[in-house]
C-alpha cells in the first residue's frame, strides 16, 4: 500500500512552495490564504518534518522542502500532461496575451501562415501592456519581453533583441556619419537610456539625448519613424519588415545588444497541450528566421 499524503496538502505545499507565497498560492488554486496555511501544516505533521521556516510574513523553504519540492512539482506536471493526453474533450480556442508592440509589428504580419497550417486551431489574441500573472485563466499563453525569469513558469526564449537607429528613407540620405545625428530629432523608447548608451558604444559625442519625441510603445516609436518625424532607436526584431520593405532605413550598422529578449510563457502543466506545442513550434522557426534576416544572435 503506497503511503501518500493528501493530495490537496500537497498540492498547497507545491504552490505555496513554488510562488514562496501563501497568498498568490491561494489565487492560483482559488483558495483562501488560511486554507494554505492550514494544509501545508497538516502536511508537515504527516510527515515530521518542517519544510518552510516562516520569519513574518516571508516564507524560504527549508533544506527538506527544497528537496520535496524539486520531486513535486516534475510530478504534478506528469499528471497534468497525462490527463490532457487522456482527455478527449475540446480544449476551446488558444487565448494569448502578447505585447501590443510585438503584436502590430511582428506577430500579425506572420499569422496567417499559422493559420493556413493548423485551420483546426482558434486564435485568441488579446494585445495589453499590462502583465498577467498567470494567477486567473483568462489566458492560456503570454509572450513577453524581459529575462525570462518568471517564477513557477516556463518560458521559452524567442529571439534576443538589438537596437540601432532607424529612419525614413528620406532622413537618411542627411545622414553621413553617426555625428549627424546632431542635426536631427531623436524619438526615444522607454526607458530614454538606450540612445546615451547606443552613442556611447559608438563613440559619438555631442548629440543632445535629453530632447526628442518620447513615446511609451516600441511599435509606436518605428510608426513615427516611418512618418519621418525624427531617427528612431529601433528595436531591430520588430523594425525588420519595414526595412526589408524599404520603409524604414539602418543608416549605420552599430547594434547594440538589448538585455531583454521575448518569450514565450505559460504555465508549466500547459506543456502537455497539443495546441500550445504546435503554436511554439511554428513560432520559434519564425523568430529564428527574422533574427537571422536582422543579423540578431541567436537565441540561447
Amino acid at each position: 500500500m503506497r503511503r501518500i499524503p493528501p493530495l490537496g496538502a500537497l498540492r498547497a505545499f507545491e504552490a505555496g512552495a513554488r510562488h514562496l507565497s501563501f497568498t498568490r498560492a491561494a489565487t492560483e488554486l482559488r483558495v483562501t490564504q488560511a486554507a494554505i496555511s492550514h494544509q501545508v501544516r497538516q502536511l508537515e505533521d504527516w510527515l515530521g518534518v518542517s519544510l518552510f521556516e516562516r520569519r513574518g510574513h516571508a516564507l524560504t523553504l527549508t533544506r527538506k522542502g527544497q528537496e520535496y519540492l524539486r520531486e513535486l512539482t516534475p510530478a504534478f506536471e506528469r499528471l497534468s500532461e497525462a490527463t490532457a493526453r487522456l482527455s478527449k474533450a475540446e480544449q476551446g480556442p488558444l487565448r494569448l496575451t502578447v505585447l501590443p508592440s510585438f503584436a502590430s509589428c511582428w506577430l500579425l504580419p506572420r499569422l496567417g501562415g499559422f493559420r493556413g497550417r493548423h485551420p483546426e486551431i482558434e486564435l485568441h489574441l488579446t494585445s495589453a501592456t499590462e502583465l498577467w500573472d498567470f494567477l486567473d485563466d483568462r489566458f492560456d499563453i503570454g509572450i513577453r519581453s524581459g529575462l525570462g525569469r518568471w517564477t513557477g513558469l516556463r518560458a521559452e526564449q524567442l529571439a534576443t533583441e538589438g537596437l540601432s537607429p532607424v529612419c525614413s528613407p528620406e532622413l537618411a540620405r542627411k545622414l553621413r556619419s553617426p555625428a549627424d545625428l546632431a542635426k536631427v530629432q531623436l524619438i526615444h523608447d522607454t526607458p530614454k537610456d538606450g540612445w546615451r548608451r547606443w552613442l556611447d558604444a559608438a563613440g559619438v559625442k555631442g548629440v543632445e539625448t535629453d530632447k526628442g519625441l518620447t513615446l511609451n510603445d516600441a511599435g509606436l516609436v518605428l510608426q513615427a519613424a516611418r512618418q519621418g518625424d525624427g531617427v528612431a532607436l529601433g528595436r531591430m526584431l520588430l523594425a525588420a519588415d519595414d526595412v526589408k520593405a524599404g520603409r524604414l532605413v539602418q543608416p549605420f550598422a552599430k547594434v547594440l545588444p538589448n538585455d531583454f529578449g521575448y518569450w514565450l510563457v505559460h504555465p508549466r502543466p500547459l506543456s502537455g497541450r497539443e495546441d500550445v506545442a504546435l503554436f511554439k513550434e511554428w513560432l520559434l522557426t519564425e523568430a529564428r528566421a527574422t533574427s537571422r534576416a536582422a543579423g540578431l544572435p541567436a537565441r540561447e
